[in-house]
């Protein structure tokens, strides 16, 4: 296990993997119940232990969230909950709620125990006061600047764990009740229906304000890639990335590129100077701008979306690398986007660096040779000059 964690989401088991292989050092999965992501799929008990299994084959950990914000009702179940997680060898859990804390540490006291930041922790004394209740890990409210988060490393000294990639919350982390007030799904209980991100009419004394775009008022997302060096430096132990609902190709990109930051800033004795096509590949993937928010400066008007945006559906995923045939140079790619005979492409993957070439020829599964893939998850064969592996993943060329 590295000492620095690249911390990624799962929201499904398929999803667990390709965060794993490609580079992840652990996920952070939730199950069906206690968990704030309810529109994603979710784990069941024994595809919690599967998960487990899977990531400790490769030495790696999987966190469980259990970090809604409990009413009476919700506690029920919630003590044989966390003895199947520990049958499950569950690396830690992820809560907020202090009532979980007492009722975790006496159902299962070596339980690892991570403060969600649902909690908002954005100062040391509350680190602290956590520290005392048997909490190894603080995930830091990401409203935290850089001056906040080594004060908070400084003088808890606490395992301290910070979001680096995602979505934002227009408030702070854990406390927007929009949702329940417009919509009455509980955001601090996993159902947020986001309604930072409607439009909305504008008044003044009663009138409605005529404009080309209505009122918005969410969050561009966050995006740490410049500042990992710089959040290394302060002590920040795991860099978290959001989105347990995101895509495989998202999961893969993101994790990948991160991967190689941290571990270029960890071997470069000094030296290191960051890449800025991380940052294209990492704008390419996702469908709204993103921005470091609060850790240089206090956001503005360029941290937030106040007159419509735009968020489009990303198109450079091509396809998945089932096989390769070395002896012909040919690889067997399941298609997920539209390609063709011209296209310029790239490949890349956990173990190697990524690879351009031009398709020159296409064949489907019958043998035929066919100028377009166009049919969803078609399996065609297409020349590719250096060895690819399995679950390599095919995109148009960025660079």
């Amino acid at each position: 296990m590295n000492e620095i964690e690249l911390l990624a989401p799962a929201g499904d088991l398929e999803r667990l993997k390709w965060a794993l292989l490609y580079g992840a050092d652990a996920v952070y999965i939730g199950g069906r119940d206690f968990s704030l992501r309810a529109n994603a799929t979710n784990f069941s008990i024994d595809e919690i232990e599967e998960a487990v299994k899977f990531a400790h084959n490769l030495k790696k950990k999987v966190y469980v969230t259990v970090n809604i914000v409990f009413h009476n009702n919700d506690y029920s179940g919630l003590e044989n909950y966390i003895k199947a997680l520990e049958k499950c060898k569950v690396d830690a859990v992820i809560v907020s709620d202090i009532g979980a804390i007492d009722i975790i540490k006496k159902i299962s006291p070596k339980m690892e125990l991570h403060i969600s930041t649902q909690s908002s922790t954005m100062n040391y004394k509350t680190a602290l006061f956590y520290k005392k209740l048997g909490v190894k890990r603080i995930v830091l409210a990401r409203e935290c600047n850089k001056n906040e988060i080594k004060n908070i490393i400084d003088k808890a000294k606490i395992d301290t764990e910070c979001f680096i990639h995602g979505a934002m919350c227009v408030g702070v982390s854990g406390k927007c009740v929009l949702s329940n007030y417009m919509t009455n799904r509980d955001s601090n209980r996993g159902g947020c229906s986001q309604i930072c991100r409607w439009d909305f009419d504008l008044y003044a004394n009663d009138e409605k304000l005529e404009n080309e775009t209505k009122f918005t008022m969410c969050s561009k997302d966050l995006s740490m890639a410049r500042y990992i060096k710089d959040m290394i430096d302060i002590g920040v132990k795991s860099f978290k990335i959001e989105g347990r609902m995101r895509s495989i190709y998202y999961i893969a990109t993101v994790v990948h590129t991160y991967r190689k930051i941290i571990d270029e800033v960890l071997s470069s004795k000094g030296n290191y100077k960051f890449n800025k096509n991380y940052e294209t590949i990492l704008n390419r993937v996702a469908n709204r701008e993103s921005v470091p928010q609060f850790f240089d400066k206090s956001p503005g008007v360029e941290e937030q979306y106040y007159l419509g945006r735009q968020e489009l559906s990303n198109q450079d995923f091509l396809g998945i690398v089932l096989d390769y045939d070395e002896k012909k140079d040919i690889a067997i790619i399941e298609q997920r986007n539209y390609f063709k005979i011209g296209d310029e492409v790239e490949i890349f993957g956990p173990n190697k660096e990524t690879i351009s070439f031009k398709i020159n020829s296409i064949i489907d599964e019958d043998n035929n040779i066919i100028d377009v893939a166009r049919h969803p998850r078609q399996i065609v064969k297409i020349n590719v000059p250096v060895k690819v592996c399995k679950n390599d993943i095919m995109r148009i060329k960025i660079f």
